[in-house]
């Protein structure tokens, strides 16, 4: 399996000087997901897609060692689909602005993977999320409940013959390790309080 960090976005909501994967929570937040791949032993390679929007997050992961993936950073769908065509392996995809990630998390959410099933995402509830003071804009109804996405997806890229029309299927994990997603200022400053 390979662990694909999504490391190309401009952080835009964050309103930064710098790119937002490298603030800093004991260290870059981008460098807390890529340590908790690695710490979870479970990848073949790590991965990290990279653009023109975060020359200076791919300066720090190539820096420590981290493979890196350019794609033109027009969105983060776009980005990941174009780094999907290269990969023919199981893959676990986490956003990098994940600051709470452990190799424990990882490792359960590995233990749900599906080869049969394309491609999973993994949410949140609503309830769980507005519990932690947090917010989201990307939600979905799924069992019954409004859940929200982590940016984490398990996906057998070996049976994709298309992106088009891929059939999602979901998961819920409630758990603030993949909940906190930093995209506002207010999400950063909440994280000293985590």
């Amino acid at each position: 399996m390979i662990g694909l960090v999504m490391a190309g976005g401009k952080g835009t909501r964050m309103n930064l000087d710098n790119e937002k994967l490298l603030l800093e929570y004991k260290k870059p937040i981008i460098l807390h997901v890529v340590d908790s791949l690695k710490h979870s032993n479970s990848f073949s390679k790590i991965l990290a897609v990279t653009s023109c929007n975060s020359p200076k997050t791919k300066k720090l992961l190539e820096e420590n060692g981290v493979e890196t993936f350019d794609t033109p950073g027009i969105g983060y769908v776009k980005d990941l689909n174009l780094a999907l065509k290269n990969i023919h392996d199981k893959v676990l995809v986490t956003s990098g602005d994940l600051p709470l990630l452990d190799k424990e998390i990882i490792q359960n959410i590995i233990n749900q993977f599906d080869p049969k099933k394309i491609w999973t995402s993994i949410l949140v509830t609503e309830k769980f999320l507005t519990s932690l003071g947090l917010e989201s804009d990307y939600s979905v109804n799924f069992d019954g409940k409004k859940c929200h996405f982590t940016g984490i997806s398990l996906i057998n890229s070996e049976k994709i013959s298309s992106l088009e029309n891929l059939v999602e299927n979901y998961f819920i994990i409630d758990d603030k390790r993949i909940a906190f997603n930093l995209n506002s200022k207010q999400d950063y400053d909440l994280l000293g309080t985590a």
